[in-house]
């Protein structure tokens, strides 16, 4: 076991070799891989678990293009990792939905220290995927998540090895990432519970009037852990 959070973290991101197939149009998005964003995860994780606390684990889908995919933190664009985080950078201030959502989600949580001094956003893939230039989810295309399976398997056994957590977890999206997950939770027995979540961008794209109901929820499972 290493001694923080942080390094245990930053360990595995450095760690990841895709070895699965990839069909037509498909390429592998890892963000730890470019320099200026290793630099900006670093600070980040060093800052926020520079200890040896354990986390409850939030199962996302897979990094996007707009937030981790650029910062390498989970819902996280230039400009949160800047105003709310107190990471300054030098990347171009793009904002990302789903990360609106979260950090309304964390502001009524009491703020960065404390949410992210209990959780830990992960994703059923840390390593991101475009087809043809655009975003792909895992789930997507049926022969991706075939091949990815077994990469995404030991993603989860190296975390849960390293990483001081709890039985249960929570999983962003109650649709197929959620289904999924159960499915090979099942099988495998990673934890005795998992807790969905509705997927933020849901909630911005087709709930945004009732956002402060959504946050209400979050509260509510976020609690049963």
């Amino acid at each position: 076991m290493v001694k923080t959070q942080a390094a245990a973290i930053l360990s595995f991101y450095r760690g990841l070799k895709p070895d699965f197939g990839l069909g037509e149009g498909i390429e592998v998005m890892n963000p730890f891989a470019v320099p200026a964003t290793w630099e900006l995860a670093s600070q980040f994780y060093e800052k926020f678990y520079g200890d040896a606390r354990p986390r409850v684990f939030i199962f996302g889908i897979n990094p996007g293009r707009h937030g981790a995919g650029i910062t390498g933190v989970p819902f996280t664009d230039p400009l949160l990792l800047e105003k709310e985080c107190g990471i300054p950078n030098e990347m171009k201030k793009k904002t990302e939905l789903s990360g609106e959502f979260i950090y309304k989600v964390i502001h009524a949580y009491g703020g960065v220290k404390k949410f992210y001094g209990k959780y830990f956003f992960t994703s059923m893939s840390p390593l991101g995927f475009t087809k043809h230039g655009k975003n792909l989810n895992y789930y997507d295309d049926k022969a991706l998540m075939r091949d990815f399976e077994p990469f995404m398997l030991s993603c989860i056994r190296k975390q849960l090895e390293t990483m001081p957590t709890y039985r249960r977890c929570l999983c962003l999206g109650e649709g197929t990432n959620y289904k999924f997950f159960m499915k090979v939770n099942e099988q495998h027995g990673f934890f005795e519970e998992i807790i969905p979540l509705p997927h933020p961008r849901w909630v911005m794209q087709y709930r945004r009037p009732r956002v402060n109901e959504f946050v209400d929820l979050y509260l509510e499972r976020l609690s049963r852990v």
